[in-house]
């Protein structure tokens, strides 16, 4: 079983490259780190979960670059079922657009119908509660953008913002393309969620590493969240 990491010398922001590890380590799987130097592995191999963390605003134009010539691979992935989760900002990458504050536009890989604004000013910091099938999920945001259009999400929103304030649902998903910009990192705050996607994976009735201690955590958290008196913005 493999897990690939996409230029972890580069998406590695929020400590978010935990998620991949925590999985990798609650299905004895090997861990491949694929540098913005060569081609990614599920191009030529069978890779069972592909990973991309967030990154920096100049790193964003830096990783579509590099995607660029593997969209149709990509694509394939999705129709074909195969599993990517991707966090934080770069979620903005796939969408077709992110214009700036004073109104730059920079085109992005164009895989989904979204469009991202960037205010440099104004950091977006928040709490969130969501839903995912019958699952509670919780996490955090720290982004300077928002995305805009009506692509399938992943999350539907119970507290917080979704891809922006005013939607009902956060991330994007279509088929087991997972993204969100919801950093944590998710795996290690959502066990059931990291259950479900080790489930993807062919792990079945897998045992979470340190499952017991982050099931607590995740129960505490939850009902933190759900408390009507907990402020969500910060």
């Amino acid at each position: 079983m493999k897990i690939e990491i996409l230029y972890p010398e580069l998406c590695n922001l929020y400590g978010d490259l935990a998620n991949a590890k925590y999985l990798a380590r609650s299905c004895d799987a090997e861990i491949i780190n694929t540098s913005l130097k060569e081609t990614p592995r599920f191009i030529s191999e069978e890779v069972q979960l592909v990973y991309l963390a967030g990154t920096t605003e100049k790193g964003q134009e830096i990783v579509r670059d590099r995607l660029r010539p593997y969209i149709k691979e990509i694509e394939n992935r999705i129709n074909e079922g195969g599993i990517t989760l991707v966090t934080g900002n770069s979620l903005e990458i796939f969408g077709e657009s992110i214009t700036d504050e004073k109104g730059n536009q920079v085109d992005m890989l164009g895989m989904f119908p979204i469009k991202s604004r960037r205010d440099m000013m104004h950091r977006y910091n928040a709490l969130y509660l969501g839903k995912f099938e019958d699952m509670d999920i919780v996490g955090f945001k720290s982004q300077f953008g928002h995305a805009y259009g009506e692509p399938q999400g992943l999350f539907e929103t119970v507290r917080g913002a979704g891809l922006n304030p005013e939607s009902r649902w956060e991330g994007i998903r279509y088929g087991n393309f997972m993204a969100t910009y919801l950093l944590g990192p998710i795996m290690v705050l959502n066990p059931p969620f990291a259950k479900y996607v080790l489930r993807l994976m062919g792990v079945e009735d897998a045992k979470l590493a340190f499952e017991d201690t982050a099931m607590d955590v995740y129960m505490t958290r939850v009902q933190e969240f759900k408390d009507p008196n907990r402020g969500f913005e910060y």
